[in-house]
């Protein structure tokens, strides 16, 4: 059974309401994204239980957050957890359908850890499966809602699995967009990359700067590389 929360060094992340709870790749996912410095507003798509809002707004002193998340525990959720952190009065959990959602202002910087395993069987449970599913929010429609809403000049960051990734970064070319960052994720030194988090944006041609992290060494023990990057989050880093 999965822990009901989530320590982390300056916030803690409940989750027993929440469909899908805090997982490795969310956290390097959080932690490896760098936003812009004149970023004024960010937006967290499918918020889940906060955990990226809150990562971001650790980092970033200056920026207010909205995190969008359909599920009405969940959301509820990520207002508690929100709540009960430093940075309550500069994020804001919006419980709506990202897609119909009416934005008031394009934002600086996109953040989501979207709905995947599409082609996988389905689980019982139809709050996890929503969670985890492309059902609820296909790529072609997660790309309209950061496109209509991100500035001109803005950035996005998304984490997806190496297979979906690919059908994302086809997307992001046929709209003349481009991965200019992306991280790819080794569970362990000796296995193939399973995850990808890119750094996309609204310009056409970019070839993507790459890099890439183990999780684990060949001993099972966390990487150096995987310490150092979590070393702001992890209680034990």
């Amino acid at each position: 059974m999965s822990n009901t929360y989530f320590q982390f060094k300056q916030f803690t992340v409940h989750q027993d309401r929440c469909a899908m709870k805090v997982s490795t790749d969310a956290c390097i996912a959080g932690s490896w994204t760098k936003v812009p410095a004149d970023a004024k507003r960010v937006l967290d798509i499918g918020t889940g239980t906060g955990l990226l809002a809150l990562m971001l707004a650790q980092k970033n002193q200056d920026v207010i957050i909205d995190g969008i998340e359909l599920d009405t525990d969940a959301a509820e959720q990520a207002r508690e957890n929100v709540a009960a952190s430093h940075w309550a009065d500069r994020i804001n959990i919006i419980q709506a359908d990202a897609s119909l959602h009416l934005y008031k202002d394009c934002y600086d910087f996109i953040i989501t850890n979207p709905p995947f395993f599409n082609k996988s069987l389905l689980s019982h449970k139809e709050q996890r499966n929503m969670a985890r599913h492309t059902g609820s929010l296909n790529y072609m429609t997660l790309f309209n809602i950061i496109n209509d809403n991100l500035a001109d000049n803005g950035f996005a960051s998304v984490l997806l699995p190496v297979r979906e990734h690919e059908i994302w970064a086809d997307i992001l070319r046929e709209n003349k967009w481009s991965v200019i960052e992306q991280l790819n994720i080794y569970p362990g030194e000796a296995k193939p990359a399973n995850r990808i988090v890119s750094i996309c944006t609204k310009q056409e041609g970019i070839a993507p700067k790459d890099e890439h992290l183990a999780i684990r060494s060949m001993n099972g023990a966390y990487t150096t590389e995987f310490n150092k990057l979590m070393q702001s989050y992890y209680l034990d880093k």
